[in-house]
């Protein structure tokens, strides 16, 4: 499955409501369970972004939805990129000639 990363911040109504944020990962893991899609790893940082998470998802469509419906909650806003393993990285490379 395709692999995407997510660079996530809190709005001002996700960071007042805080509190709450374990259980609604918890919601967003569930509704990308029910996508066919997951949540690899989770990891709150410090700096331009408050959370960095790994989903997998069965194609690019799949995952704009899930992103879509995640953000349309008001808490959080994203941005999502598609990643590309080194084995793929390297057959991309190699094809250039």
């Amino acid at each position: 499955m395709p692999t995407y990363i997510g660079l996530v911040n809190w709005t001002e109504k996700g960071i007042q409501e805080v509190k709450d944020s374990p259980t609604r990962l918890d919601a967003v893991k569930g509704l990308m369970k029910g996508m066919g899609a997951e949540m690899t790893a989770f990891y709150m940082t410090m700096g331009a972004y408050d959370m960095v998470v790994v989903m997998e998802a069965p194609s690019d469509e799949v995952m704009a939805q899930a992103m879509l419906r995640i953000n349309s909650g008001g808490h959080v806003r994203s941005t999502t990129l598609k990643a590309f393993p080194e084995a793929d990285y390297r057959k991309l490379v190699a094809a250039l000639g």
